[in-house]
């Protein structure tokens, strides 16, 4: 076929394509411009003749959060405050009382007192709850009253405050407060460095570098970086600390997207710090996003033995954009995959069940992958650990427990018994029957399948009108229940101990002190240091 024949056929395909890409891409221009037309009539419509006032930034600001719920947990919107705690999240730093704290009906619960910081300086503990703060009274305060506990350097902010259940008095000077991605690190026995990565902030490889290097001065030989309870943050930074342990040039993550422009192949870019010294590293289910891409591409490349349980199971990237006045919106935009092309994402949240769930990928859907060397592993539910501990898995009443606050709780009442002694070794077996019986008094469900039956049982029977009629019934499913929730508490015993004394650490100390005793008593940890003391069942594992 000649030139200008081929011209002939050619030339036509090609007008055709650009032709169906330009029809597309009216036809989806149409159809967004349309929906924001209805829209916005609908907004204006409504915020004009509603029979009261309204709120439009608040309506608004539903509207957009709730209409991103339809895709996934991360494509999320930003308001200008919203802004603002993602970019202290980003850099660690703020000017404010140097507090974990959560809200709950109307009151702000200082959860944990960070070292050094302007609350603990006050004389604020882990369990105190703010009622007041300057003039306004928080139940009656709707917006985020964590706000008003943020603001200019010595600022002075008085705060009234319920301490077991004794209102006090305080103020607090606020001061700059920095939030270490790496806030704990230690050389253990055996010449092994130990090593918390708690976030990937903007700092998170630099920190790692300077606690790698400082245990390597110290005399460090082996290194655990321990990522449980880690929850991402900054791709970035991910690439970075791998590159700390990996050469230059090596594919540590690629994304892949729908829009070309999202396709990227993360290489290391700098020179490592040590590529032979042992290394393990922990996760649990907990260990998320850029915790997976750092353990998934060390596993791939035969770099380290991951310990632990398999983690949290999130594929996805997501890139905020910038929009009017000061706001952001979160886009997923990219799927991540491992140096091996496995993608651990354990949700597909394209589709939903029958209730309108997500569904999560069974293990009879995943794929396997081969690492550098040729270990076999797994995509679709996280990462897999090379060698699991299956004490260290939280279970289900453990982490109802922890959220429903049940812990927490019990640990401030348990300290506030003792607050000028020294901390107890452990949880005493009358301790923790103690538990058991606060866990009646206050009502606290385990959330498990016959206590929700229960409650439907109930509500049905009130419904129905025959409450009256059930109440024997009822009185001896209550008991049953009772004895079954009792059971289940004994046979997660020794869980539940540990969470316990963990929370009543952080109120006698403070964070440091939580990492002694994880470092020197944690399955996990001491699971790890023997294999990096094995060098043959180190090498074995890696089949080095």
């Amino acid at each position: 076929m000649n030139f200008s024949t081929r011209k002939k056929y050619i030339i036509p395909a090609l007008l055709s394509g650009f032709l169906f890409i330009g029809v597309s891409f009216q036809n989806d221009f149409f159809e967004l411009a349309k929906q924001i037309e209805i829209f916005t009539s609908m907004f204006k419509a409504v915020n004009q003749n509603y029979v009261d006032e309204t709120n439009p930034g608040n309506m608004m600001d539903v509207a957009i959060k709730n209409m991103l719920k339809e895709l996934d947990p991360y494509t999320v919107f930003f308001n200008e405050q919203d802004v603002l705690k993602h970019k202290i999240n980003n850099t660690g730093e703020y000017t404010g009382i140097g507090a974990l704290i959560t809200r709950k009906d109307g009151q702000l619960i200082l959860r944990e007192i960070y070292e050094n910081m302007p609350a603990d300086k006050a004389g604020f503990k882990a369990g105190d709850v703010i009622t007041q703060i300057g003039d306004v009274n928080l139940k009656d305060f709707k917006e985020d009253a964590s706000q008003l506990l943020k603001g200019a350097k010595n600022t002075k902010i008085d705060i009234i405050y319920s301490r077991q259940g004794t209102e006090k008095k305080g103020q607090i000077i606020l001061d700059e407060v920095e939030i270490k991605a790496v806030p704990y690190y230690k050389l253990l026995a055996n010449n092994v460095g130990y090593i918390v990565l708690s976030k990937f902030n903007e700092k998170a490889s630099s920190e790692t570098k300077e606690a790698l290097l400082t245990l390597k001065e110290k005399g460090a030989t082996k290194i655990i970086l321990d990522l449980r309870d880690n929850p991402g943050g900054l791709l970035h930074e991910a690439v970075n600390v791998c590159n700390l342990f990996v050469p230059k040039d090596e594919t540590i993550v690629i994304t892949k997207s729908k829009n070309t422009v999202h396709n990227h192949n993360y290489k290391t870019k700098n020179e490592p710090v040590d590529v032979e010294i042992p290394l393990a590293v922990i996760v649990n289910d907990r260990s998320a996003s850029a915790s997976e891409i750092v353990s998934g591409a060390l596993q791939d490349l035969d770099r380290a033995v991951i310990v632990g349980n398999r983690s949290f199971g999130k594929g996805l990237v997501q890139r905020p954009f910038n929009l009017s006045y000061g706001t952001q919106v979160k886009v997923t935009i990219s799927k991540y995959y491992t140096p091996s092309g496995r993608c651990i994402q354990a949700t597909d949240y394209s589709k939903k069940d029958e209730n309108g769930k997500p569904i999560k990928t069974s293990e009879k859907e995943f794929n396997a992958f081969k690492t550098k060397k040729g270990r076999t592993v797994y995509d679709g539910g996280g990462v897999l650990p090379d060698v699991e501990i299956s004490e260290m898995k939280k279970s289900a009443v453990g982490q109802n427990l922890t959220d429903s606050d049940a812990l927490f709780n019990f640990a401030t009442q348990l300290y506030y018994k003792n607050p000028n002694g020294k901390v107890p070794n452990a949880i005493s077996e009358a301790e923790f029957s103690e538990f058991k019986t606060y866990i009646k008094k206050e009502h606290v469900d385990l959330n498990s399948q016959i206590e929700k039956s229960f409650k439907t049982l109930v509500e049905s029977a009130k419904k129905d009108k025959i409450e009256n009629e059930l109440t024997v019934e009822i009185k001896q499913l209550e008991t049953a229940i009772e004895k079954a929730k009792d059971k289940e508490l004994d046979k997660n015993k020794e869980e539940i101990k540990r969470l316990l004394y963990q929370e009543l650490l952080l109120k006698y100390g403070y964070r440091k002190d939580f990492y002694d005793y994880v470092a020197a008593r944690y399955t996990d940890v001491q699971r790890a240091i023997q294999i990096l003391t094995n060098t043959s069942e180190y090498q074995t594992i890696l089949k080095k």
